[in-house]
């Protein structure tokens, strides 16, 4: 199978190296504006070969990825399709589907979008188990071929994520409330504490909430515009919902905070629940000495005992000499006998 990957960056690398492990005589082909990068790419395994023009990249391709930021991706879709055979799909990597999937009703384009990604960009972070577990959005059309559709679905499956298929405006709806949202609050979050006389010390709910604070305005100033419309109604929703606990706070309403509270708890548990493939999440904190292999120390005796780890954030302490470990287990038995690992190497668990 011939795979095309048009701008080689992290995602496009990692499509390439999942590609060259996971799919039988996959040959990937890549092509983009900088050769200095497609070199670069080649070199780490990213991609077999470089093209030398778009339709030499696409001559003979089974599967086109397109891979540039969500406003040039247009574009780069329309030149694929132009250029593409008759029986190769075209998909894209972006996180806004709707404006590109009414934009071409070909029967061989299927928009896509894996959830996965990481704070680094270009293939030099690229990593051919990016997409092990990760929901994979497709949003096939009625005009979407079936056959190019179920090429693609067992492709995607075959990089280890989990394809599923959603309309492209529900699509946008969902990232505007788990994915875009959360970057309006962050930038809100950091500004409103930068803007105070005395800057204030921050902890690990403050850090974890402002992660993305200010993230990559080349590509996120694309997805704020394309998307304006689902995201700013996520925002007067959030305001609402501040302007309610406002009200509670100021009544010095105990039962109604509480109330609160233990519902956000809940909707939390249910939220994470629902992302897990593998039953119902645990999350266990656990303070740990920030000394060099900690991490690798505590990933390693859950793995040799069988006990996977869904997901995990890490949290310095402000001195730097310790830190937390955030860690999300599916089951509750496995769940358990992490908590009963974890103690045995000597790190309070909570």
């Amino acid at each position: 199978m011939k795979v095309a990957v048009l701008g080689v960056g992290l995602i496009g690398g990692s499509i390439g190296m999942a590609a060259s492990e996971h799919v039988a005589g996959a040959e990937v082909v890549g092509f983009g504006r900088s050769s200095e990068r497609l070199d670069r790419a080649r070199a780490l395994g990213a991609i077999h070969r470089v093209a030398g023009s778009l339709e030499e990249a696409l001559d003979e391709a089974e599967v086109c990825f397109c891979c540039a930021p969500v406003g040039a991706l247009p574009e780069q879709v329309g030149a694929a399709l132009a250029a593409a055979p008759p029986d190769c799909v075209v998909t894209d990597v972006g996180s806004v589907k709707r404006g590109l999937v009414e934009t071409f009703g070909d029967e061989r384009f299927v928009g896509g979008h894996p959830i996965a990604g990481a704070e680094t960009a270009g293939v030099e972070h690229a990593r051919g188990d990016l997409f092990q577990g990760a929901v994979w959005y497709l949003t096939p059309t009625g005009s979407s071929s079936g056959i190019l559709y179920e090429r693609l679905y067992r492709l995607i499956a075959s990089l280890g994520a989990r394809p599923a298929a959603v309309d492209a405006a529900s699509h946008d709806r969902l990232l505007a409330a788990v994915s875009h949202l959360p970057h309006v609050m962050a930038n809100v979050l950091i500004s409103q504490a930068a803007g105070r006389g005395d800057l204030p010390r921050v902890g690990p709910s403050f850090r974890d909430a402002t992660r993305v604070a200010g993230a990559n305005s080349a590509i996120w100033t694309d997805i704020y515009i394309a998307n304006r419309s689902a995201i700013a109604d996520e925002v007067d929703a959030a305001v609402e919902g501040l302007r309610r606990a406002s009200e509670m706070l100021r009544a010095s309403d105990a039962d109604a905070v509480t109330a609160w509270n233990e519902q956000a708890a809940a909707d939390r548990r249910r939220v994470l629940d629902a992302d897990s493939p593998e039953g119902a999440v645990q999350e266990l904190r656990l303070t740990v000495p920030n000394r060099p292999g900690i991490v690798a120390q505590v990933a390693l005796a859950l793995a040799q005992a069988g006990v996977n780890i869904v997901d995990l954030a890490l949290a310095p302490a402000s001195d730097m000499r310790t830190g937390a470990i955030t860690l999300w287990i599916a089951g509750e038995e496995q769940a358990g006998r992490a908590r009963q690992l974890i103690g045995d190497l000597g790190f309070p668990v909570a």
